[in-house]
């Protein structure tokens, strides 16, 4: 038995519902074919994280403008965790991560959401997808960004559609834009945090410009058109070491407004907190390759956790949650097109 719900129309008041209210009207995860000027259908990823909910504000309000005239482009929008958003939460406790189950690694346990997700790849190869586009908020204080995970022309033109400051990452390599970078051009619109109206209006004219493409633009993404950041790390806090944002008892203690950090180039020596025992304390920090580069970028001296190299640094956040259930940060570094 399938999770996926498919529906070749809008269903009923469906665009009536808030992000909390969706499992009112769809039963599940669903996927919707809805009929445009021209084909092959854009593909739209909202909800994948339940509490980040711009996307869907965004499509609904797209879709709401379009309701007495034709799309210029066929659409397949994917509503992902309604379950989770019903209780705004990135994901329940029974359930993965639904932008971490979109490629199987060697053993890993395959849920029926992994099955899901393959499903949708394998209805949307089927189609002939144009492009696609995942949308995504996140909870730290970040520029609105958007991510490819291929250097080719096509893809870096979409993401410019979004911003000039486009970020290429290869890892974690089991997100939805990775599975579909095989298909067609893909990106991943980051659109700062839940709630903001500025965010959701971007979303809103990303999408529209995205659905208004005849074509993707043959001609090269110049250096002076973006800029270009790649993931060269990802840091996380181990599970055995606890931490906070105020003095207390944790392991870390970090500085009150760590996000003001994201997208800033920062020296080497960079305060990011106080530890209270130098033996217990190290960040799990890997590189693409998966191989431990901690020492690379931080040191603890005098009792202190500071960057151990220049850096820029994405996804801080003060939100001890998203921190678990994601990572501390992705460190970048600028590129060039010709890297």
């Amino acid at each position: 038995m399938t999770m996926l719900n498919e529906y070749d129309v809008l269903p009923e008041g469906l665009l009536d519902k808030e992000a909390t209210g969706l499992h009112e009207v769809l039963p599940g995860p669903s996927i919707i074919h809805l009929k445009g000027r021209h084909e092959p259908p854009l593909f739209v990823s909202v909800l994948l994280h339940g509490n980040e909910d711009t996307g869907w504000c965004a499509i609904r309000q797209l879709l709401c403008d379009y309701a007495t005239k034709e799309l210029p482009r066929c659409l397949s929008l994917f509503i992902g965790n309604i379950e989770a958003a019903r209780y705004g939460q990135r994901y329940l406790g029974h359930q993965p991560d639904y932008n971490r189950i979109w490629r199987v690694h060697k053993g890993d346990t395959v849920t029926p959401e992994h099955k899901m997700m393959q499903q949708v790849t394998d209805i949307m190869k089927q189609r002939g997808v144009f492009a696609s586009l995942d949308v995504h908020n996140n909870t730290g204080t970040n520029p609105h960004y958007a991510c490819v995970n291929k250097l080719d022309d096509p893809f870096l033109h979409l993401a410019r559609l979004f911003s000039r400051s486009v970020v290429y990452f290869t890892k974690p390599d089991n997100v939805q834009s990775r599975a579909f970078s095989a298909l067609c051009p893909a990106v991943t619109a980051e659109c700062g945090q839940p709630g903001q109206p500025h965010g959701m209006q971007h979303a809103v004219e990303f999408l529209g410009a995205a659905l208004r493409l005849s074509e993707h633009p043959a001609h090269p993404v110049t250096h002076g058109d973006i800029d270009l950041f790649h993931t060269v790390a990802i840091a996380k806090v181990p599970d055995a070491i606890s931490f906070e944002f105020k003095a207390g008892d944790s392991d870390i203690q970090f500085i009150d407004n760590l996000d003001y950090l994201n997208f800033r180039e920062l020296p080497e020596q960079t305060l990011l907190g106080w530890v209270r025992s130098r033996e217990v304390i190290r960040l799990d920090v890997r590189d693409e390759q998966g191989r431990d580069v901690y020492q690379r970028f931080f040191n603890i001296s005098n009792g202190e956790l500071r960057t151990a190299a220049p850096m820029m640094p994405s996804m801080l956040t003060v939100n001890a949650r998203a921190i678990r259930q994601d990572c501390l940060c992705y460190i970048m570094e600028r590129m060039s097109l010709s890297s």
